[in-house]
C-alpha cells in the first residue's frame, strides 16, 4: 500500500499517519512537530539542536554557525505555517523574521522537506532534509548568509563655535565574540594586558562581565584603537580564540587627553547616531569566502555634525591652568543663562580616578556657605545687613566648631562674616534652621538633583538632613555628611548668577531630562547673595581674583580622612556669563585652587 494516508479530520493539529515504502511511521514526531522542533531550535540560535535534526547534521551545524555568526541578529523569530502531506516526502512551510536592531528588519518565507531517515541516536523519525536553501530559499551549493554594516564617513564633533573638536581618523574596533573565545578567563586576561595600558578602564573583570551579558553568538565592542595604538598591541591580540578586528573611520581628538572625560561619552552618542543612521545588506557567501549576490538592505543615511555645547577656548583654559598641580585637580565651567557646559577639566593625576569632575563626593566646605547663606535669608533667619556673632570657636550639643586658626570678628554684618568665611556665624545658622533647610536649599541650587544628560554621566552631590544640632552646624560649613562634585558646586555658583538652576545640556539636539524642575530664588535672596559673593573677591578671603574682572565666588577648605588632618581646597563662583568650580584634592589650602581660578580666569575672554 505504497503512498496510503489516512487523515485525521475536524480541528487545526488532527492526527496525520503517513506510510511509505521506507515503513510505517505511525510513532514518534510528525512532519510537523519534527519541522517545529527544527525551527524553533532555530531561531533560538541552539545549532546544535536543529543540527541533529537534520538528515546531514555535519553539513547543517557548520553552515548554521557561520549563518548565525554572520548575521548577528537582535533576534530570530521562525513561524511554522502550512504542512503539505500530499507526498512521501511532506513540506512545510515557514515565515522567518530577522531583526537587527533600530528599523533593519528581514522577513521571507521559506520551506522544509521532510523526510524518513535515521538520526543521531539511532532511532527512525521524519528529518528535515538538509540543504543551505533550508536557511533562505536562494542559497545554493554551500552558500551561507551575512549581514554587513555600510556606515557614513563619521561627520567631526563640533564645539560651540563650530570648531572641530574631534575628526575621523583611521581605527580599528575589537570585537569579542564569548563563545568562540575558549577559556574566557584566560581570553579576557591577554586581552587586558594588552588594552589596559592605553585604557585602564579594560580589565579582565570588565570584559568577562560584558561577555556574561552578550547574547550567545553575537560579539561585543571591546575597545577601539587608534592605528598607532593597535600597532603597539597588533601582536598580542590578533590571534586570540573569538577577537575580531576591524578597520574603519571612527572620532578622535588631535589630543588623546583633551577634555577626555567629555569627549569619550560624547563620542558615543554620535557613533549611536551613526549606527542608527548606517545602511546595511544581506549577501551570500560563498564556499571560497567570497561575496555572493544581495538579497535585502538599505543604504546609509547621511551623516551630519555632532554639535556639542563645549567651548574649545574655556576646556583649553581650563587644562592649562590645571596641569602643572601635583594633585588631583578639576575645572567645570557651565553658561548660567543656558545650562550648556563649557568645560570640564582635569589634571593627570585626577584622570586616573575617572571623571571625578563630574561624579566624585567630596565635602564641599565653605564653598557650601553659599547654600547655607541662601537658607538663611529664604527663611529670613538673616538679612545681609544684619549684625551676627563670629565668635573664634562655637559648641554645638558639647562639640566646639572653631574658625581657620580661629580668628574672632567679633559681630559684623553678615556679608562680612559670609566674605570672612566665618564657621561659627554659618554653623549657627544651619543649627537654627529646620533639619530639612539645607537639604531642600541644596537640591533648589542643583545639588542632589539627578540629571540624565546625553553624554556625560553626573553625580551633583548628597545632602542628608542634619541629626541634631552639632550635625547641622557641620553641615552648614560643607562638612559631616554634606558631599558634592565640582559640577554639582558650578550648578550652585550657575543657580546664583541665574536666579534658577539650569537645566545642564552637552550636545545640541539632545535633551536633558531631571528629577528636580527649576524653582526660581526670590528676588529679594538674590539680591543679598550675590553681592555677599562678590565681598568674597572685594574684601574677602578671594581677594586675589581681584583683577581678572567682576567676580562673585566662595572659597572653601574641607577637611578630611580618618583624623580630618588633610585638607581640600575649593573656589566657586561666576563672572558674567559663566559659572565654575575649580577643586584641588589634598592641597592643605584654597590657595591652590585660587591660583588655578585665577590663572583660567585670565585666558578666558570676560
Amino acid at each position: 500500500m505504497r503512498g496510503a494516508r489516512i487523515f485525521g479530520t475536524g480541528l487545526t493539529g488532527a492526527l496525520v499517519l503517513l506510510t511509505s515504502g521506507c515503513g510505517l511511521f505511525d510513532s514518534g514526531p510528525s512532519p510537523q512537530q519534527t519541522a517545529s522542533d527544527f525551527l524553533r531550535a532555530f531561531a533560538a540560535g541552539d545549532n546544535a539542536r536543529a543540527a541533529q535534526l537534520t538528515d546531514n547534521p555535519r553539513a547543517a551545524r557548520a553552515m548554521l554557525d557561520a549563518t548565525r555568526q554572520g548575521m548577528r541578529p537582535t533576534s530570530l523569530t521562525a513561524r511554522i505555517g502550512k504542512v503539505d502531506t500530499a507526498s512521501d516526502n511532506p513540506k512545510a512551510s515557514f515565515n522567518a523574521d530577522w531583526e537587527f536592531g533600530g528599523d533593519r528588519r528581514w522577513t521571507y518565507p521559506g520551506s522544509l522537506t521532510m523526510r524518513q531517515g535515521t538520526d543521531t541516536t539511532g532511532n527512525d523519525r521524519w528529518l528535515v532534509h538538509w540543504s543551505p536553501s533550508v536557511v533562505y530559499p536562494k542559497l545554493t551549493g554551500q552558500q551561507t548568509l551575512r549581514r554587513s554594516d555600510q556606515q557614513a564617513t563619521p561627520e567631526p564633533v563640533l564645539d560651540r563655535d563650530g570648531k572641530p573638536l574631534m575628526q575621523p581618523q583611521s581605527q580599528v574596533k575589537v570585537m569579542l565574540n564569548p563563545q568562540a573565545a575558549g577559556d574566557l578567563q584566560k581570553t579576557a586576561g591577554a586581552l587586558a594586558g594588552a588594552l589596559g595600558s592605553i585604557d585602564p578602564g579594560i580589565t579582565q573583570q570588565s570584559i568577562v562581565d560584558e561577555a556574561r551579558q552578550t547574547k550567545p553568538g553575537q560579539a561585543y565592542l571591546v575597545g577601539t584603537l587608534r592605528d598607532a595604538a593597535y600597532q603597539q598591541v597588533k601582536d598580542k591580540i590578533q590571534n586570540l580564540p573569538g577577537v575580531s578586528l576591524s578597520q574603519d573611520q571612527g572620532l578622535a581628538a588631535p589630543n588623546k587627553d583633551f577634555a577626555s572625560q567629555v569627549l569619550t561619552g560624547v563620542r558615543k552618542v554620535a557613533d549611536q547616531q551613526r549606527d542608527a543612521d548606517s545602511g546595511w545588506q544581506v549577501n551570500a557567501v560563498n564556499a571560497d569566502g567570497s561575496t555572493g549576490a544581495s538579497f535585502v538592505g538599505e543604504p546609509p543615511k547621511p551623516a551630519s555634525p555632532t554639535s556639542t555645547t563645549l567651548s574649545s577656548q574655556a576646556q583649553q583654559a581650563a587644562e592649562d591652568a590645571l596641569r602643572p598641580i601635583p594633585q588631583a585637580a578639576m575645572i567645570v565651567a557651565l553658561q548660567p543663562s543656558t545650562g550648556d557646559v563649557l568645560a570640564v577639566a582635569q589634571n593627570q593625576a585626577a584622570n586616573a580616578s575617572g571623571p571625578v569632575a563630574l561624579t566624585g563626593q567630596y565635602p564641599p566646605g565653605s564653598t557650601f556657605k553659599i547654600i547655607t547663606a541662601a537658607a538663611g535669608l529664604e527663611t529670613g533667619k538673616i538679612r545681609a545687613d544684619q549684625p551676627v556673632p563670629c565668635p573664634a570657636v562655637a559648641n554645638f550639643e558639647g562639640v566646639p566648631l572653631p574658625n581657620d586658626h580661629n580668628f574672632d570678628l567679633g559681630v559684623v554684618p553678615e556679608t562680612i562674616a559670609f566674605a570672612q568665611s566665618c564657621n561659627t556665624t554659618h554653623g549657627q545658622l544651619a543649627a537654627d534652621m529646620p533639619s530639612d533647610a539645607l537639604p531642600n536649599q541644596a537640591r533648589q541650587m542643583g545639588v542632589g538633583a539627578d540629571y540624565n544628560i546625553p553624554g556625560i554621566t553626573t553625580i551633583t552631590g548628597k545632602v542628608p538632613a542634619g541629626r541634631g544640632a552639632a550635625e547641622k552646624a557641620n553641615q552648614g560649613i560643607g562638612q559631616g555628611r554634606v558631599l558634592a562634585s565640582p559640577f554639582g558646586m558650578a550648578l550652585a555658583a550657575a543657580t546664583a548668577a541665574h536666579g534658577s538652576t539650569p537645566t545642564p545640556n552637552l550636545i545640541r539636539g539632545q535633551q536633558t531630562t531631571t528629577d528636580t524642575p527649576a524653582k526660581p530664588l526670590p528676588q529679594p535672596v538674590l539680591d543679598q547673595l550675590r553681592p555677599m559673593m562678590r565681598a568674597v573677591v572685594t574684601q574677602g578671603t578671594a581677594r586675589s581674583l581681584g583683577d581678572v574682572g567682576e567676580v562673585y565666588g566662595k572659597t572653601g577648605t574641607a577637611q578630611f580622612g580618618p583624623d580630618g588632618s588633610h585638607t581640600h581646597g575649593w573656589f566657586v563662583g561666576y563672572r558674567g556669563d559663566m559659572a565654575f568650580a575649580v577643586l584641588v584634592t589634598d592641597s592643605g589650602s584654597n590657595k591652590p585652587a585660587l591660583d588655578a581660578a585665577h590663572q583660567f580666569l585670565s585666558t578666558v575672554p570676560q
